[in-house]
């Protein structure tokens, strides 16, 4: 059985069905997501793209319940988020949602560890050491441990960001533009770390990016326009990206 045979039955971590999610009313209504259907699956790298204004943010924000959605439902896993309330929600994502966001967001009085260690902390839960030590092994933070962000490189601490999500065992990890505010050099060591940590860990991600280079490190790039899904393309490459989001710009 090949690795592509084995994704193919995977379960589905997240499942979209007739996503809608409309601003404003009236006359200023936007349409950001239009019925959108899409499903990723266990143990894969999934990047979302489009065009500026496409939906792809408001749609990883739906799946990971920072936002509501205007109708259809959410699942991830077996739970539906789109029935939770906002305490219910913060539970889930707690407990089985990590997110790396552009902007690092790590603490600047904790160390890299601390920073590591905080969603742990806050659920109250002991670490796995063997996970610990092999997510920091993955991300090649050994020696920067003690370190706090001031004293970090961005690549660095956003290293520190992919080990943060990934600690707490996540049924998914979510990554908006993870590598936006990172020079090339540091963007694909990053991306190299979320490649590793799907292929090593069984870690499924799914990750907004505007930038081809970048979503040509996953196994798939599902594509939006005007708040619809209109294509996908497996096993990417950058120039099979840009090809594709020509075509939709056009």
């Amino acid at each position: 059985m090949t690795l592509t045979d084995t994704r193919r039955q995977a379960p589905e971590a997240v499942v979209a069905r007739a996503l809608t999610k409309v601003y404003g009313q009236g006359d200023a209504q936007v349409h950001a997501l239009r019925g959108v259907d899409v499903a990723f699956a266990t143990g894969a790298f999934t990047a979302i793209m489009g065009p500026s204004g496409s939906g792809k943010s408001t749609l990883m924000h739906c799946l990971a319940g920072l936002d509501t959605a205007t109708s259809g439902t959410v699942h991830i896993g077996d739970v539906e988020l789109t029935g939770l309330n906002d305490k219910q929600l913060t539970l889930l994502r707690r407990e089985r949602i990590g997110f790396i966001f552009q902007a690092f967001n790590l603490l600047p009085t904790l160390t890299a560890e601390q920073n590591i260690r905080l969603p742990l902390e806050i659920a109250a839960r002991q670490p796995d050491r063997l996970l610990f030590d092999r997510v920091i092994e993955t991300v090649g933070l050994r020696d920067r441990l003690a370190h706090k962000p001031t004293e970090l490189s961005g690549g660095q601490q956003q290293r520190v960001a992919v080990a943060r999500a990934l600690i707490s065992k996540p049924q998914v990890i979510f990554a908006d533009e993870p590598t936006g505010n990172l020079d090339s050099r540091s963007g694909a060591e990053v991306l190299s770390f979320l490649r590793t940590s799907v292929r090593e860990l069984g870690q499924t991600i799914v990750m907004v990016t505007h930038d081809p280079v970048a979503a040509a490190y996953a196994d798939r790039v599902v594509f939006l326009r005007d708040g619809e899904l209109v294509s996908e393309i497996s096993a990417p490459s950058p120039q099979s990206v840009l090809d594709t989001l020509m075509k939709l710009e056009a």
